[in-house]
C-alpha cells in the first residue's frame, strides 16, 4: 500500500512512522510513505497557503487552488512514474467534521484501496469547495475533540491501517483476533496472562492452564466486553 500525506508540518510524521512495526513494513516494501509539504505549493515570496476566512473571525483557512493543485500533482507524478499502477488513490481529509474511525473503517481501508491520500488541515481547516469539488472522497475524524492539526489524525490511522496489510504484522492472525475485530464481534479483546502462574497473590485463571482449547476459547469470548 502506498500513502501520501499532504502536510504543512512532514517533519511530525518521522519519530512515530519510523520506528517498530512500520519501519519494518517500509523495509519490506509492504507499505510505501511520502510526506508532501504543502508549502511547496504555496504563492507569492512567502509562499503562502491560507487566507482569512469570507465572513470574518478569527483563524486562517487554507486556500482551495494551493490544496487541488498539490492533490493534482501528487497525483499525476504516482501516475506518471507508474509508482501505482490500475489504481486511482483515496483522497481523505481528517477533519472533527469526518466520520468516526473504526475498527472496521480500518479494515475496509486496508481491503479495498491500494493508495490513500491523507490531507492534513491546519488552523480553521480548509476551503470548503476542495470536498465539494470532489478532490476529498471522505472525511475522518479520530473523535469528538479538536487538535491543532490533522497530522497526528492521519498518524493514527497511517497506523491502524498498516497492521492491517498482509505480512505487516508477521503472523496475520494477530490482527484477526484482538479488540474491535470482526472474529470478537466488534468487542474489546479478551485478557491476557503469562509467566509466572502467580504474582503477589495473583493467580492466572485454571482454564488457561489447562490445555483444553476449547474450553480457553470459551472463557475468551465470554471475557470479551
Amino acid at each position: 500500500m502506498r500513502i501520501d500525506v499532504i502536510t504543512l508540518f512532514p517533519d511530525m510524521f518521522k519519530g512515530p512512522l519510523t520506528e517498530s512495526i512500520l519501519d519494518r513494513a517500509q523495509k519490506m516494501e509492504l507499505l510505501e510513505l511520502k510526506f508532501n509539504d504543502l508549502r511547496e505549493f504555496g504563492t507569492g515570496n512567502y509562499a503562502q497557503v491560507d487566507d482569512s476566512p469570507y465572513g470574518g473571525g478569527a483563524g486562517m483557512v487554507i486556500t482551495a487552488p494551493v490544496l487541488v493543485e498539490a492533490i493534482e500533482a501528487i497525483e499525476e507524478k504516482v501516475k506518471s512514474e507508474k509508482l501505482i499502477v490500475n489504481s486511482d488513490p483515496h483522497r481523505i481529509y481528517l477533519s472533527p467534521r469526518g466520520e468516526r474511525l473504526t475498527q472496521e473503517k480500518v479494515e475496509g481501508l486496508a481491503k479495498d484501496h491500494e493508495w490513500l491520500i491523507l490531507v492534513c488541515g491546519r488552523y480553521e481547516g480548509i476551503d470548503q469547495r476542495v470536498i465539494d469539488g470532489g478532490w476529498i472522497d471522505e472525511e475522518i475524524s479520530i473523535g469528538d475533540y479538536v487538535l491543532t492539526g490533522g497530522e497526528l489524525p492521519a498518524a493514527v490511522l497511517i497506523d491502524a491501517v498498516a497492521r492491517q496489510i498482509p505480512g505487516v504484522l508477521g503472523k496475520d492472525e494477530s490482527a484477526h483476533e484482538e479488540s474491535f475485530s470482526e472474529s470478537l464481534d466488534r468487542k474489546k479483546e479478551y485478557p491476557h496472562y503469562t509467566r509466572p502462574e502467580e504474582f503477589m497473590g495473583l493467580k492466572v485463571p485454571d482454564v488457561l492452564l489447562g490445555g483444553n482449547h476449547g474450553e480457553i476459547d470459551k472463557w475468551r469470548k465470554k471475557n470479551c466486553k
